[in-house]
């Protein structure tokens, strides 16, 4: 009788297994949900959370697995959010400008990087001699100018206040060419306290250019708005464009010139009197320190 009882408890407890078996267990992870079909077992145990599993190095791969791509999940969409973040902003400035001043007609883009900040990308160029007035002095030599300005830049505005007073600063890619073209005072060129026979030396031109090929600069102004997307603005300031390099020819380069001093006359050559202006003009550092005054007007999106 005995072994017949303990028989059927036998049974019952076998039963109770293989139903416990059949049953689905559902495993949640924090990335995913996932139905698995327990294994039978023949020692019962409590599971532990899958960052404890990987914290204690035990074998809970499906845990592990599941945090795991859950994290390469969200950091692909991380990735890719910021990607399209920084997409639609470079393809949607916040605003146009136009513009004119010292260094060109141009105009630039702009890209708001909060409230009070804004990234701007330009360019200005063209024949501006004229807003320099037409020509300058190097010592007693009065030159005539044209210019061929190229001037592509990228810099910062802020609005310190919040209001419209601004304060820029970046830097300029320089490519400006200037032609210049000597005027005799008389009957001489006079260079260096030397007086050079202007009819026998002929012409003196040149051309000047700034050595920086990075000049960076920096603007104070005003931006008020006129309506919700039409405004204006001004700036005053300066780039720093270094020393300059001058080459200048007389179109008697070989030719006899007469050349008096204090101390009486002597006689150079043509090429002589271009190599004195040449050095003239360099120590001179013609607009070494460009100003920059500019107006335009501007569109906000």
């Amino acid at each position: 009788m005995r072994i017949i009882k303990l028989t059927a408890i036998s049974a019952a407890v076998l039963a109770s297994t293989a139903a416990l078996a059949a049953e689905p267990v559902v495993v949640v992870d924090e990335a995913d949900a996932s139905v698995y079909e327990a294994e039978p077992v023949a020692v019962a145990y409590e599971a532990e959370p899958a960052y404890q599993a990987e914290a204690t190095n035990q074998n809970t791969n499906t845990g592990v697995i599941g945090k795991t791509a859950g994290a390469v999940r969200n950091t692909t969409g991380a990735v890719v959010g910021g990607t399209k973040t920084l997409f639609n902003t470079a393809v949607n400035p916040a605003a146009v400008s136009a513009e004119v001043g010292t260094l060109g007609y141009g105009a630039n883009v702009g890209w708001a990087l909060n409230e009070n900040t804004e990234l701007q990308a330009g360019w200005a160029g063209g024949d501006v001699a004229d807003l320099f007035g037409g020509d300058f002095d190097a010592d007693d030599v009065n030159y005539d100018v044209d210019a061929d300005f190229s001037n592509p830049y990228i810099g910062v505005q802020l609005r310190p206040t919040g209001n419209w007073f601004t304060v820029g600063g970046g830097i300029i890619v320089p490519d400006n060419d200037f032609d210049v073209t000597a005027n005799a005072e008389g009957p001489n060129y006079r260079i260096d306290n030397i007086d050079y026979n202007a009819s026998e030396t002929g012409t003196l031109s040149g051309t000047m250019e700034h050595r920086n090929k990075v000049a960076p600069y920096a603007t104070i102004g005003f931006r008020p708005n006129i309506t919700n997307n039409w405004g204006v603005f001004g700036e005053i300031g300066a780039a720093y464009m270094g020393k300059t390099d001058a080459t200048v020819v007389s179109s008697n380069a070989t030719g006899n010139v007469t050349a008096t001093t204090v101390s009486g006359t002597t006689t150079v050559t043509g090429d002589d009197v271009a190599k004195a202006a040449e050095k003239e003009l360099e120590d001179k550092d013609w607009l070494e320190w460009m100003p920059i005054v500019k107006v335009g007007a501007t569109y906000r999106f």
